[in-house]
């Protein structure tokens, strides 16, 4: 939309931005830009900068880029305080338009660059894992990939798509993983990578990616991905929609060549993804509840590291915890059971405080008082 406001002159390219053209331009509503430093090293100065006034360097930044033409990808330099210092263009909104007086300019910084130089620690092991043979089988091309990744060549394993109720062991394998290959594991809950303004959550997205292809090999896990790569029709209930799936199709599509790094992406409901970014998961992997005897063996693994002794009927608890994942069986069954054995004083487990974490457990469909009789 053109402004009614007189349009500023227009600075030539011996700004240090990009090419400038003279031809008639929209205004700029929204520029978001990222600080990126010195185009050469510069060992007077950090070159992380630390903005305390948002407000005071938005005027800042809008008196001295004025009449600029901006270019998403393209650069702004710095040419008062601490000159060179470039800025990358986020988000341009129009692209290819121009500052003007009235242009709002956000900046950001890498949040998850700086919350991810470190992998994810963990003792679990595949072992660790009851049932889910298929996400196995899965995880053990990845680790074969991952410790040679010439033998593959261009068929690499890349974007896999883990789905499935809560409690099922998604997370729990990609860190077991991680452990036992002793990569670096980016894990974020995508939640994370939702911004507060235009353009944050793709320029997070992209930091994301850049670190962890620094360094390959290594996993990305993206937790709960539907709630960031959502069907393009909520576009009218959240607004970055459209943003954040173009950002994760990018860097899914490996444009700037992501070697050695894994995409995973962990969903409770893949039908609600953007079909487009669903189409880049090679495989799509379900993690389904436990049968009787995964429950048996779940039950038996949790037990062994109970600080309390227990007399318990495996075979019982086994029928009625039928529906309920690994999880719900460790933390709503038998930590509870525990801690109502503790709190009344008791130095061993008994049905009668199965009995007590299952009623409070709320399980459908099933007659638990019956089940005791």
């Amino acid at each position: 939309m053109k402004s009614n406001n007189k349009k500023p002159e227009i600075k030539t390219a011996t700004q240090k931005t990009s090419k400038i053209e003279t031809d008639d331009k929209d205004y700029a509503e929204l520029v978001v830009i990222r600080p990126v430093g010195y185009p050469f090293d510069f060992a007077l100065m950090d070159e992380d900068i630390e903005i305390k006034n948002i407000d005071l360097f938005e005027e800042y930044a809008r008196e001295q880029w004025l009449g600029l033409v901006v270019r998403e990808k393209s650069h702004l330099f710095d040419q008062k305080i601490i000159p060179d210092y470039g800025f990358e263009i986020v988000t341009a909104k129009p692209n290819n338009s121009i500052i003007s007086e009235s242009t709002k300019i956000k900046i950001i910084t890498d949040k998850i660059e700086k919350n991810t130089d470190n992998k994810v620690k963990s003792d679990i092991t595949l072992d660790d894992i009851v049932g889910q043979e298929n996400a196995k089988a899965k995880v053990k091309v990845i680790a074969k990939y991952l410790e040679n990744p010439e033998r593959f060549g261009p068929w690499a394993p890349k974007n896999i798509l883990f789905y499935g109720l809560p409690g099922t062991g998604k997370t729990m394998l990609v860190k077991a993983l991680s452990n036992e290959l002793d990569v670096p594991l980016y894990l974020v809950k995508a939640t994370s990578l939702i911004g507060e303004h235009v353009g944050d959550a793709s320029s997070k997205i992209h930091d994301l990616f850049k670190k962890a292809s620094e360094n390959a090999p290594s996993i990305i896990f993206i937790d709960e991905i539907d709630a960031i790569a959502l069907h393009r029709s909520f576009q009218s209930i959240r607004g970055d929609v459209s943003e954040i799936v173009n950002a994760l199709l990018t860097e899914m599509d490996g444009i700037e060549e992501n070697k050695s790094v894994i995409t995973i992406g962990a969903t409770n409901n893949q039908n609600s993804l953007d079909l487009g970014v669903r189409s880049r998961f090679e495989e799509e992997i379900e993690f389904k509840l436990p049968d009787d005897d995964e429950r048996l063996h779940i039950l038996e693994n949790n037990l062994n590291t109970m600080p309390l002794d227990y007399d318990l009927d495996l075979e019982k608890i086994v029928k009625i915890t039928k529906g309920l994942s690994g999880r719900d069986i460790k933390e709503k069954i038998l930590k509870t059971s525990l801690h109502n054995a503790i709190s009344n004083d008791s130095e061993i487990i008994t049905m009668k405080n199965i009995e007590y974490a299952l009623n409070n457990t709320k399980i459908k469909n099933t007659d638990v008082k019956g089940m005791f009789e």
